[in-house]
């Protein structure tokens, strides 16, 4: 340990320590770096001419001395060792500073090697301060993520259905005794291949289609379904008259008993027919709608009907509906908007909506032939703020009738520098709430 702090001190020219296991203290006036050596005398040490040498290096420790001392003659600024300076003893003065080796500049690969292994050691002690060691052994579970929801959209193609079943459904319903070829041909279009085009007609009588409303699919196995289909259509009413009789005439005379006796037959027979009919009381004038379920089937990238359709009835009457929320009305505010909204209503029979509405609002005009009649109710609901609702209940002149409606009309406060005033901002057909 000792030998590595001299060569240590003689590198980085260090002085030698003041006292030590093996060294006296100097006496006042001595040199720097001076020893006493054990066995001399004190007076003999101070009044000596010749200096005091320090104690020669063991041989293996010498050389890197040597080697030191000559590094710091070679440095620039060095100080020089006197030229009378005696060398250790044991060396001479020519053979005192020679190594075994010889200072040469590095002009291998090993300095570049060395840099780019300190930057690579740099970067790895990046890379673990970034990501976390941890993360290099033990792989963070993945974070859960909800199902992916795929809309694969409807699984039958239900407006193509709608479209077939309508066509199919007015040239179903759509005859004409005088000219049978056009329906054969329609139905063809949409009915599976090898059915009858005639679909049931006797091809007798009329009756035309007006509209056709498509409704609901109802899907069925075996990709097949059933569509609805409202139609109306205009004819004339069916026949309830008697058939005749297919038996033929008997031409032989009879005696009056079986005479009555026919008679009576035949009364009874047609009393058996009418129950048979029934005897419906409702009367058919105009256009009627009338009902029809068609069967369909996907196949081969398209619809066709499978089968004849069959009628059913539309409803008559619709179902009560959940009665609407009453709101308290606010009487003062009602009484102080009512010109502007009777002014807004007189304004939109006649096209000129805008000019009386708040800037910014946009309202279609009514088309001709429709006058206002009056503003029957005006009522605005509770509230505050520059925004306020009402209902409006108004009557119409067109036609040659008077016809009243219902509106909900939303007012808006416009201010300017010199007044302030309500207008309609917006205005939509019935009481949705």
């Amino acid at each position: 340990m000792s030998t590595f702090k001299t060569v240590m001190r003689r590198i980085l020219n260090l002085p030698e320590p003041q006292g030590g296991k093996n060294a006296a203290n100097p006496p006042a006036g001595a040199p720097a770096g001076q020893s006493a050596v054990p066995g001399q005398q004190q007076s003999a040490a101070a009044s000596s001419p010749v200096p005091a040498q320090a104690a020669p290096a063991p041989a293996g420790l010498q050389q890197w001395t040597d080697a030191a001392a000559r590094l710091q003659a070679q440095a620039p600024g060095a100080p020089q060792p006197a030229p009378d300076q005696a060398a250790p003893p044991g060396q001479g003065k020519g053979k005192s500073r020679d190594v075994p080796w010889q200072l040469e500049d590095e002009n291998s690969g090993t300095k570049f090697m060395v840099k780019v292994g300190r930057g690579a050691l740099w970067g790895v002690v990046a890379l673990a301060a970034i990501t976390g060691i941890r993360s290099w052994f033990w792989a963070p579970a993945p974070p859960k993520s909800d199902p992916v929801q795929v809309n694969n959209g409807p699984t039958y193609p239900v407006q193509e259905a709608q479209a077939v079943a309508s066509r199919f459904a007015r040239a179903y319903l759509t005859w004409d005794e005088n000219d049978p070829k056009p329906r054969a041909e329609a139905l063809a279009r949409d009915l599976a291949k090898g059915m009858d085009t005639a679909a049931g007609w006797n091809t007798r009588g009329q009756q035309e289609v007006l509209v056709a409303q498509p409704g609901p699919v109802s899907e069925e196995k075996d990709k097949r379904a059933r569509v609805r289909v409202d139609v109306l259509v205009k004819g004339p009413a069916s026949d309830d008259k008697s058939k005749s009789s297919d038996k033929p005439k008997d031409d032989k005379p009879k005696d009056d008993k079986s005479k009555d006796d026919k008679s009576k037959d035949d009364k009874s027979k047609d009393k058996k027919d009418d129950a048979s009919k029934g005897n419906d009381s409702r009367t058919v004038t105009g256009p009627r709608w009338i009902g029809l379920e068609i069967p369909v089937v996907y196949t081969s990238g398209r619809i066709v009907v499978t089968g004849q359709p069959g009628l059913v009835g539309v409803p008559q009457n619709a179902p009560s509906a959940p009665a609407l929320t009453i709101k308290t009305a606010d009487n003062d505010f009602s009484d102080k908007t009512r010109g502007v909204v009777e002014e807004f209503f007189g304004k939109y029979a006649t096209g000129e909506a805008e000019s009386v509405a708040a800037p910014g609002a946009s309202v279609a005009a009514l088309p001709p032939g429709v006058a206002f009649g009056s503003l029957r109710n005006w009522s605005v609901d509770e509230g505050s703020g520059s925004d306020r609702t009402g209902a409006a209940t108004v009557t119409w002149l067109m036609g040659g009738a008077e016809l009243e409606q219902t509106y909900r009309v939303k007012l808006t406060r416009v201010a300017s520098a010199q007044a302030e005033r309500w207008q309609v901002a917006e205005v939509h057909g019935g009481l949705s709430s």
